[in-house]
This record gives structure tokens, C-alpha cells and sequence, in this order.
């Protein structure tokens, strides 16, 4: 994201469409204004956003999601005021990489388990979260893939039965009228054992079409310029494997030849138990004095001690020289410092351009609805021999080493594969292609989509 932008989108506010006339390309091109990058099709939502429109925002991955995400939450938190406009992610990481909280605990529904009735008179016995729920005028949701069906509808019931005005029994509008601002890709990764087999996706709530004025897929990839890697990850992305898919990744199957600098390819493992033995086996082979840095941490109350959990940021950072690490920010995108970025401890050298920086604490933030509820100060790196596909969503990452045998969930070898910015920086230790695996809801969901 980038602080300030919303200083870029004057005309926005204002609802001045004309702002389209010097964007006059083609869909899917990519454009320039000032010294920002948008695609046509992310004009179209940032307009549609400014206008108070609620708007689905999806794509493959590299195709700006987070990066218009950002100019969006800062253009409406000046538009409506921080204080109604609440950022929430379906998990806790997500959730924390965008300084918000999770769609669970800002609804103020627990574990979500219960019936959407029940769920309601719950929320209606807690003056914090029926005060949120009067208060906030955008909902933003990341990683909507991971949400289920069942409970999106039910956080639509919560929302109209907090929302009614007037003796009504139900608000009349989808989320009680909130603006909602959601992204996210279903080609990725699922929600974890939905209850409802029939309605396994937020998509497939019945409300779901009604509660948007626009569903865009953007198509412009901008974290790959390799156009084969591009048409491999789009045919992986939607299940698909050609036999040039299979020859391209079959010639994977190398060493990738030494940077010179001292680092390695990051390792991706499904299991985040497998990275943290690596991580850890590497830096204790390495045989140099550990530096442990500690984060500083402080939160509004004991309710928000989870939102530290899951920052990007770590508690604890065990270092030494000639350690693997990776930056967790970005710091300079021209240099390419960004997040995901990765070097070797000496200061910090980074593989990018064989730059030398040091790297000093960084805070990093939790709102809800513009309060500042939890913050952990720490140095903005991670150990990075390894990685969990998990956690290396939103990154962007020169060398990758990975076992795409292993993967075991709906859209893993894509999110795996995607991370990687050309075929020559992957280097592959297996692959099985039945693990190339995607629902058949999500495939006519895209159809549709594509075809309104």
C-alpha cells in the first residue's frame, strides 16, 4: 500500500468520471499517472470505490489486488473518516499485513459456529460491537476465499438484524447497507472444513450477487513478466495442465546456479512445522554467535493479545552472521526492497542488486475503526532458508526451491508456483501433477463471472 495516496484521487472525491478520458485503452493495459502504475481495470474500481459503490475485487496473483487495496483504504478513510471504515481479513495473517483484525473478531461472533439468529442476539448483547456495526459505514474484507458460504451469510443476517432502523425487523439492504470492499481469489487457497457442503464458498451464499455493484477479475499480471511463466501459472490456475505446462515444469528439475552473493533458493513446505525445523537446523549449522531481537509489544486489551500473534513482524528473531534472512516491508520498491526481498546478514545484503542496508525496528499496527489496538515494534525481517506457502502470500520472490508432490490442498501448487518472478529462478525437487487440484464450484464461478 502506499500512505498518502489518496492525495493522487482528487477527482474521485469529487465523483468526476472524466478522470476515465486520459485512460481511453485497451482492458488489461497498463497505465501510468504521475508516477503510479493502475490497470484500466483497476481505474474502474477505484471509481466505482470512490463512488460508494460495494465492490469484489479479484485476479490471479501478481495482479495488483493488495497494491489498489491500499489507495482504496486510504482514499476512504479520508472520504468517511478512519473511524468507519474497518479492515478485517479472514485469518489473522492477512489480517495484520493490512494493520486490521479478523472478519470474526470485528463482527463480534466468536468462533462463528452458531446460527445466524443466535449469532445475532449475541453480537446485540455486546454495546462494543453493535456500536462497530452502527458506527462503520465501509467493511473491508481480504482473503475472502477463505470464508465459507455458510458464514457469510450469516455475518449478512448479524449485519442487517445490528443495522435495522425504525422497528424494522431486518435492514433491507445486504450487510444492513454497508459499503463493502472484499478481494481476494477462490482459485487460492479454500476455507478450512466448511459445515456446508453446498454452500462451501462465500460465493455460493445466496446473497452474495446482491451484495455487489461490480465483480472485476483483473487480468493484468504484474509481478511476472515472463509471458511463459504467465501462461503456465493461468492454466494451473484454473486446473489445467498442457503438455507444455508439464515440459516447462519437468525442466525444473535443476540446481540454480549460485548468485554469487551467498543465497539460496527459499525452500516452500505446505507445513509450517517443516520451516521452522529448517529455518532453524541452518542457522545452527552455521556455527556464529546468535543475536536474539525482541519485540516490544503493546495492545488495548487482553482481547486484542491475538492479533500479536499473527504479525508478520516476530516476536522473537534469532540472527547471525551469514544468516538467510527476508524482508517483511517494503523499503525502497525502485532498489527492490520490497517485501520478500531476500538477503544474508552481514549488515543485510540483498540479492536484488547486491545492496548493503541496515535494518532498523520497524512498528507495525492493528486498527479497528481507526483506534490503534495492538502494536509490536521489531526489526521487519524473517529467518528465510524457508517459507510456508502460507506465509509467503502477497510476496514476490526471485529463487524458489519447492516439492510440489506434497501439496495437499485445493489451489496450493498454484499459490506455490506463483510466487516466483521467472521460470529460471524455480527450481523444483518434485511434482505430481494430480496435485494440481481446483473445486468445480470455483470453476463455474469464474465462468460466470467472466461471461457478465
Amino acid at each position: 500500500t502506499a500512505s498518502g495516496a489518496s492525495t493522487n484521487f482528487i477527482p474521485l472525491k469529487e465523483h468526476d468520471n472524466s478522470v476515465m478520458t486520459e485512460m481511453d485503452v485497451k482492458d488489461g493495459e497498463a497505465l501510468s499517472k504521475g508516477r503510479l502504475k493502475f490497470s484500466k481495470q483497476q481505474m474502474d474500481v477505484l471509481i466505482a470505490a470512490a463512488q460508494g459503490k460495494s465492490v469484489f475485487i479479484t485476479g490471479s496473483a501478481g495482479t495488483g489486488k493488495s497494491y489498489i487495496l491500499g489507495f482504496i483504504v486510504d482514499f476512504l478513510k479520508e472520504c468517511c473518516g478512519p473511524d468507519s471504515v474497518f479492515i478485517t481479513a479472514s485469518t489473522r495473517l492477512a489480517a495484520c499485513a493490512l494493520g486490521g483484525t479478523t472478519l470474526h473478531s470485528f463482527a463480534g461472533i466468536g468462533l462463528g459456529t452458531d446460527d445466524a439468529e443466535k449469532l445475532a442476539s449475541k453480537v446485540l448483547g455486546k454495546k462494543e460491537h453493535v456500536d462497530r456495526w452502527r458506527r462503520a459505514q465501509v467493511l473491508i474484507i481480504d482473503e475472502i476465499s477463505m470464508i465459507d458460504g455458510e458464514l457469510f451469510h450469516k455475518l449478512d443476517y448479524v449485519a442487517r438484524v445490528v443495522r435495522r432502523m425504525n422497528g424494522e425487523e431486518l435492514h433491507p439492504l445486504c450487510f444492513g447497507g454497508l459499503q463493502l470492499i472484499v478481494t481476494g481469489d477462490f482459485f487460492q487457497l479454500p476455507p478450512v472444513k466448511p459445515p456446508n457442503q453446498r454452500k462451501f464458498f462465500a460465493f455460493d451464499a445466496d446473497c452474495w450477487d446482491k451484495c455487489f455493484d461490480l465483480q472485476v477479475e483483473l487480468n493484468y499480471v504484474f509481478r511476472q513478466s515472463d509471458e511463459q511463466l504467465i501462461s503456465m501459472l493461468n492454466e494451473i490456475r484454473k486446473g489445467c495442465q498442457s503438455a507444455e505446462t508439464i515440459k516447462s515444469l519437468n525442466s525444473c528439475f535443476r540446481v540454480l546456479a549460485d548468485d554469487g552473493l551467498g543465497i539460496s533458493p527459499t525452500r516452500l513446505y505446505p507445513l509450517k512445522v517443516d520451516v521452522r525445523e529448517e529455518n532453524m537446523k541452518e542457522l545452527k549449522a552455521l556455527e556464529n554467535p546468535v543475536v536474539k531481537f525482541t519485540a516490544q509489544d503493546r495492545v488495548a486489551g487482553p482481547q486484542y493479545k491475538g492479533a500479536l500473534d499473527s504479525m508478520r513482524l516476530e516476536k522473537e528473531l534469532d540472527v547471525c552472521v551469514g544468516a538467510q534472512v527476508m524482508l517483511i516491508k517494503n523499503f525502497d520498491t525502485e532498489a527492490g526492497l520490497v517485501n520478500g526481498a531476500k538477503g544474508v546478514v552481514l549488515v543485510v545484503r540483498f540479492a536484488c542488486n547486491g545492496t548493503e542496508k541496515v535494518i532498523r525496528p520497524e512498528k507495525q499496527s492493528v486498527e479497528s475503526g481507526g483506534i490503534e489496538v495492538a502494536k509490536r515494534v521489531q526489526v521487519p525481517l524473517i529467518l528465510a532458508w524457508s517459507l510456508s506457502v502460507h506465509k509467503c502470500q502477497g510476496m514476490t520472490l526471485d529463487k524458489v526451491e519447492t516439492d510440489l508432490s506434497k501439496a495437499f490442498d485445493y489451489g496450493m501448487v498454484y499459490v506455490a508456483l506463483s510466487r516466483v518472478k521467472s521460470l529460471e529462478g524455480l527450481q523444483l525437487l518434485g511434482f505430481d501433477p494430480s496435485r494440481i487440484k481446483v473445486h468445480p464450484n470455483v470453476v463455474s464461478f469464474y465462468k460466470r463471472l467472466s461471461s457478465c
